[in-house]
């Protein structure tokens, strides 16, 4: 679409909850905000979905054409993404489904939108499906009113991320041990969720600790000298975690050829080094950011 009209697009469906007149009257459409891949800048681009129980469903048909289109490129290098959805806004984890998983899904797109069916034709590449999860409807919707609200929503997100991990790893090795028969295990189609998930929370474990380490830190440091030792403590751990990061990201990309046992055993240490230094950063710091207003004024 002309830049100058999925801007309209854009407007529009804010303006009116998620409806949008013209071409799109009718359509189920949401809007997706992704980092750009090089540029590491916000773009916001209105695609039709499909709903599947708490997961939105998007193709990146990018009508047929022989190329990805560039929302699908960002996702791949950022998977964290902003959805708004009629009047609702969310953030999730854009996991690219794979194998019989995604033959499975593109399915049922396209027996509710036959159209993509036609884009599939048009092209040589099998056009991705990417699920979006919804946000658990019974999860407890937590007010953030300070900084010490906003650190625990993050730790929440990030332990969330892990666990997703492990359960992901779980399933993966699951359907290697369920394999019979000669030759190769057939892939249980869970390489990309693994890896978006464990890239998502690397990098926002590394956002995280570069605001604390630029700003959180030095700040509270002033106000708080005698904890000195603390906030040097917290700032050595976070050289250390980033050595873990890239051991995760390391550990998670040989899953599919990794003894299980041994796997576990690695995994498991790895997440209790990173589990322990939220929870030391909690207990320490938590107290001190319970009266800085969030989000922060003019």
């Amino acid at each position: 679409m002309p830049s100058a009209f999925q801007q309209s697009v854009i407007d529009e469906f804010r303006a009116n909850a998620g409806r949008v007149g013209g071409p799109f009257a009718g359509s189920d459409l949401l809007l997706l905000t992704t980092t750009g891949a090089r540029t590491g800048r916000p773009h916001t681009t209105p695609l039709g979905h499909v709903r599947d129980g708490e997961r939105l469903l998007v193709v990146g048909s990018n009508l047929g054409a022989p190329h990805h289109p560039d929302w699908y490129h960002n996702l791949l290098a950022h998977p964290a993404v902003r959805v708004e959805l009629g009047d609702r806004e969310f953030e999730t984890v854009a996991v690219p489904a794979e194998g019989a998983r995604r033959e499975e899904l593109f399915a049922r797109v396209v027996a509710e939108a036959p159209g993509y069916a036609e884009y599939q034709a048009a092209t040589d590449r099998a056009l991705p499906v990417v699920v979006l999860r919804l946000p658990d409807p019974q999860a407890q919707v937590r007010e953030i009113t300070s900084l010490a609200d906003k650190l625990v929503e993050v730790h929440t997100w990030l332990r969330g991320q892990l666990a997703q991990v492990h359960a992901e790893t779980e399933a993966h090795f699951a359907a290697r041990a369920a394999h019979r028969g000669g030759g190769a295990p057939p892939a249980p189609g869970l390489g990309l969720q693994i890896r978006q998930r464990c890239l998502a929370f690397c990098q926002a474990l590394e956002f995280h600790h570069t605001g604390e380490d630029g700003h959180v830190l030095p700040v509270m440091e002033g106000y708080h000298p005698h904890l000195r030792p603390v906030f040097d403590r917290l700032r050595e751990e976070h050289r250390s975690i980033a050595a873990v990061r890239s051991a995760l990201a390391a550990l998670l990309a040989g899953a599919a050829i990794a003894e299980p046992d041994r796997f576990r055993t690695e995994l498991a240490a790895m997440t209790q080094r990173l589990t322990a230094h939220l929870d030391y950063e909690e207990a320490e710091i938590l107290p001190l950011l319970a009266d800085v207003p969030w989000p922060p004024g003019p």
